[in-house]
């Protein structure tokens, strides 16, 4: 297991999703993860200590968990299948250790509001983080020494080349 935290929630321009984005504490990994904007919303509730008049749901779990005499010990997403990812919640009850079955988002939310720490299973990072100053440096690797285009760049060029061609300049001129 891998210990993450939140290092933050991004907004996707193309869609309402969110992605929040965990990062190992021992590297510069991190692993982004769609989550849907209520589940952001109340991720970014709690991390910035904003006060809500009623419970939000994951508030009431939390609520439930402690009034039961449950203890969330950690959450620990476990699994990432067909890009769906998966999580558990490990909860101490009456002495038995309770895995409970959850979604990434749910389990960050309900994490925060205990304050316990969040995994990541060493072969989901395998499979699904990044790490940018390895993905720069292999940009970078695979351009270096390079004065032309790479094969089918030209191709994608073209279209912008043309109209930087045609651009009638002496119209601005009348304006």
């Amino acid at each position: 297991m891998i210990r993450v935290e939140i290092d933050s929630i991004r907004v996707s321009l193309m869609s309402q999703d969110r992605v929040v984005v965990l990062r190992e504490q021992e590297t510069e990994r991190y692993l982004p993860i769609w989550i849907g904007p209520f589940e952001a919303e109340a991720i970014r509730v709690e991390l910035q200590g904003v006060e809500v008049t009623r419970p939000l749901t994951h508030d009431l779990l939390k609520s439930v968990i402690k009034a039961l005499g449950g203890k969330l010990e950690h959450i620990f997403v476990n699994d990432l299948r067909n890009d769906t990812f998966f999580a558990r919640l490990l909860v101490k009850v009456d002495g038995r250790e309770l895995e409970i079955d959850a979604r990434p988002s749910d389990a960050i939310a309900l994490a925060v509001r205990m304050k316990v720490p969040i995994f990541v299973a060493k072969s989901v990072m395998d499979k699904a983080s990044i790490t940018p100053e390895a993905e720069v440096a292999e940009q970078a690797l695979s351009t270096s020494g390079q004065d032309v285009p790479g094969e089918g760049e030209e191709e994608n060029l073209g279209v912008f080349k043309d109209f930087l061609e045609n651009l009638d300049l002496d119209d601005l001129d009348d304006q």
